[in-house]
């Protein structure tokens, strides 16, 4: 099984993108936009304090009519947040995303945010493991293995 850590090293993707809880709203999806990310790591220095999604954002500033100028991100952001480490598998944070709703997991290795696991990222690596067994027993069907 696979391990996150796997997973994080096969990614193109940047380091972790964090706000802090003082940011507005309004910066942080600007962020999200600019990065073309749907979520970013609410931290103070090394401490995960929560997270900012794009759901958050349509449910917690459009439909109240608030403003994301004045809305800090404190104010909207998930505070309860569930965490994965390097060693724990895809399928366990497949498992944790489906029963929980989530589409990122903040992965936290010694107390210190060390990346971020999406659910694209997962079926993305689903799909080429899958590509490579296919492409394997198509090899050894047509008698071209060793």
């Amino acid at each position: 099984m696979k391990k996150v850590a796997e997973i994080l090293r096969e990614k193109a993707n940047p380091p972790v993108v964090t706000v802090t809880p003082d940011s507005s709203v309004y910066d942080a999806i600007k962020t999200m936009a600019e990065r073309s990310i749907g979520a970013v790591v609410v931290a103070e220095g090394d401490e995960v304090l929560g997270m900012l999604t794009e759901r958050d954002y349509a449910r917690k500033i459009v439909l109240q009519d608030r403003s994301s100028r004045t809305t800090k991100v404190r104010e909207i952001m998930t505070e309860s947040v569930f965490y994965v480490r390097p060693e724990d598998t895809r399928e366990h944070c497949m498992a944790l995303m489906t029963e929980r709703h989530f589409r990122h997991l903040p992965v936290i290795q010694d107390k210190k945010l060390v990346g971020l696991v999406s659910i694209g990222d997962l079926v993305k690596d689903v799909m080429s493991e899958q590509k490579f067994i296919i492409t394997e027993l198509e090899r050894y069907i047509s008698g071209e293995h060793g």
